[in-house]
């Protein structure tokens, strides 16, 4: 699995501009590691906001198949072509099951200039946070921040 992303990692590289990838990986530090990931809990409170997008890039039959009602569809392999349907005035969160294809959406955005992070719990791990007893505290805690009643 390891292997494969670098290998699309590096597909992807070939078709961005080769120094902007040069300099953002000779200036990439702990920081921008934290910064390039979102869990659950805090994309949910940017987009009660209205602060972020989610783009679950996903393959269409995934996507019918389950997905979260707050993200988009736009497929990673037409991500290139949907650039127009991002709000550029938002974070973009990219999301996917396990963060192979959000990782890639997330650096090909990055290299678009897009405000972009990837979702770092992936979205069986927030289907799993969203659900049950889950759901119920995390609703819970979120009206006692926010003060909702």
């Amino acid at each position: 699995m390891k292997l494969k992303l670098i290998f699309l990692t590096i597909l992807l590289a070939l078709h961005v501009n080769a120094n902007e990838l040069d300099a953002y990986l000779k200036s990439f530090d702990y920081e921008e590691r934290k910064e390039m990931k979102i869990q659950t809990i805090e994309l949910i409170v940017l987009l009660e906001e209205n602060k972020a997008q989610a783009i679950d890039v996903r393959f269409p039959d995934e996507f019918e198949a389950w997905h979260m009602n707050f993200a988009k569809n736009i497929p990673l392999n037409e991500l290139p072509d949907r650039l127009d349907e991002l709000d550029k005035s938002k974070l973009i969160v990219t999301m996917c099951p396990h963060n192979d294809r959000a990782n890639i959406a997330r650096l090909y955005l990055k290299m678009k200039g897009f405000n972009v992070r990837y979702l770092s719990d992936g979205l069986l791990n927030s289907a799993n946070f969203l659900r049950g007893d889950n759901a119920k505290e995390f609703v819970q805690e979120y009206k006692k921040v926010n003060k909702i009643q």
